[in-house]
């Protein structure tokens, strides 16, 4: 096999979980191939570089192997390689978000606390 659709990739590379998920990232700009926005027809080869942007991050790899069957994680994994890079700039996101978030409150207010709030809401009226 020398090419496949990138759309077929993404899917088979367990990027994305269904073909159209993985056309919609394409045409909404998610995804680029060797810095170059794409359509979800093009066709890549053994060596491309890929940019994803998934969720909060975005994943640089390499696609070392092609397939247009969707196997397991595992024999996915072996079909691209992210480069260093990527992982040190999402692992250092991810502790930037996780110390963001560290001082924000997640819990509800409980029944007593909510009362001391309407109470406090109705004396500043």
């Amino acid at each position: 096999m020398e090419k496949v659709r990138i759309d077929k990739w993404l899917w088979a590379a367990r990027f994305f979980k269904t073909r159209s998920i993985a056309k919609q990232a394409i045409e909404g700009g998610k995804v680029h191939a060797d810095g170059q926005r794409i359509k979800a027809s093009k066709e890549i080869t053994i060596g491309a570089t890929l940019s994803i942007r998934q969720g909060w991050g975005l994943v640089e790899i390499e696609v070392l192997a092609l397939s247009d069957q969707r196997r397991g994680a595992d024999i996915a994994r072996n079909l691209y390689r992210e480069t260093e890079q990527s992982v040190d700039r999402r692992a250092r996101e991810r502790s930037e978000r996780q110390a963001a978030n560290a001082g924000m409150q997640r819990e509800r207010p409980n029944k007593k606390q909510r009362r001391q709030i309407h109470r406090f809401l109705r004396e500043q009226e």
